[in-house]
């Protein structure tokens, strides 16, 4: 539905959007100049791999579908496991994948990294299979089209299990694949088809439990061929929280301002959910997921759109009201993704392999736990 304004609501609008457009025709013709850091403290900035120490091999290796921005394949890395190979359909994430890890077999693009058409024999026997298929059929930001949408991946991710017969598998989506009106989708799709062979479990996780600076909450199936590791298998605990939790002492949770290394101003939370930018019908620079988030990210004095490339650049275009503007690399690091982790493309391109991959230290506290009950120490 579009918006009911009136004649001067519009006026407002337009004259704000004349006004944005002045100033950054100026930024092109010359940024000003000044410190680039917005009072920014290096000191104060989370570094995502402290949420992820380095683990020891431990001689698991992984199969990557729909390996996107590289979240997952990360989480595991960090977590001792090795890279078997990874599948994904869009170039763009192939390039980012490749820039990050020369030394992984990336299959990437419509004819290489399409699972619809890979056969997965050559990977019979690798321990993990790891992915997530695309959630857009299940989110409540799309249509949710379930098995009628031609983005349902699911069967193909079963029929990889199938195919390599992998020793344990974890699959990521959206909650909403847990609402009821999925049930049948899911016993008839996932459960069915992997139960005879597979032990699994469903499970919710929130990244800020895990020290993400982002509300994000996500749904997990893990599964074991082997009914022994499937019983030392416990579901990950949360590593930060609020004093007093049930799960005992934990760090205090990482908000916004905070991991950004952004001045006290007496409020601070975790970051609103980023928004994919692949997802919607304009290639958008904004992260806002909805209405609500907006006041959230106003709140915090965090301006969430016109997202600009370099800190630099978005130092030098700072938005009317004085709030911090957003890089990609802060982004990233909203997601989990440490600074080293460099992404290929685009704004928009960038932001989309962001806002849909699993934030890295989620997936390291699943890989932990699912590297354990496969008896790795």
């Amino acid at each position: 539905m579009p918006y009911d304004l009136t004649d001067a609501q519009r006026d407002k609008y337009r004259e704000t959007s004349r006004r944005s457009k002045s100033r950054k025709e100026e930024l092109l013709r010359g940024p000003r100049t000044g410190s680039e850091t917005d009072g920014i403290d290096p000191s104060r900035r989370l570094d995502p791999l402290d949420l992820m120490p380095q683990l020891a091999p431990n001689a698991l290796s992984c199969l990557s579908l729909f390996a996107g921005g590289g979240g997952l394949d990360l989480g595991f890395e960090r977590a001792g496991c090795s890279h078997a190979a990874s599948f994904e359909i869009l170039d763009i994430c192939g390039d980012t994948l490749r820039a990050n890890r020369p030394e992984w077999e990336i299959r990437s693009g419509p004819a290489a990294g399409d699972v619809r058409t890979a056969a997965f024999g050559d990977w019979r026997g690798v321990d993990i299979v790891h992915g997530g298929p695309p959630c857009q059929p299940f989110s409540t930001a799309g249509r949710q089209a379930g098995a009628d949408d031609p983005r349902n991946m699911w069967p193909e991710f079963v029929r990889c299990i199938g195919q390599t017969r992998p020793r344990a598998f974890v699959a990521e989506n959206v909650p909403g694949m847990l609402d009821r009106k999925f049930e049948t989708f899911v016993e008839h799709n996932i459960l069915q088809p992997l139960r005879e062979q597979y032990t699994i479990f469903r499970f919710k996780l929130s990244a800020h439990d895990f020290g993400v600076p982002q509300a994000r909450r996500r749904v997990f199936f893990v599964g074991f061929r082997n009914a022994r590791d499937a019983a030392r298998w416990s579901m990950p605990e949360p590593t930060h929280g609020d004093i007093g939790s049930l799960f005992g002492p934990l760090l205090p949770r990482s908000t916004a301002r905070s991991s950004l290394g952004l001045p006290d101003i007496g409020l601070d939370a975790v970051a609103p959910t980023l928004r994919s930018g692949f997802t919607g019908p304009r290639k958008t620079t904004g992260v806002v997921n909805s209405k609500g988030s907006l006041k959230i990210w106003h709140d915090l004095r965090i301006w969430p759109s016109g997202v600009q490339p370099t800190r630099a650049m978005a130092h030098a275009y700072t938005p009317e009201n004085g709030h911090f503007r957003l890089s990609v690399d802060d982004c990233a690091l909203l997601q989990g993704f440490p600074a080293r982790w460099r992404f290929s493309g685009a704004v928009y391109q960038v932001l989309g392999q962001i806002g849909n991959s699993v934030c890295p230290p989620v997936a390291y506290a699943v890989a932990r736990q699912a590297a354990r009950a496969l008896g790795a120490r």
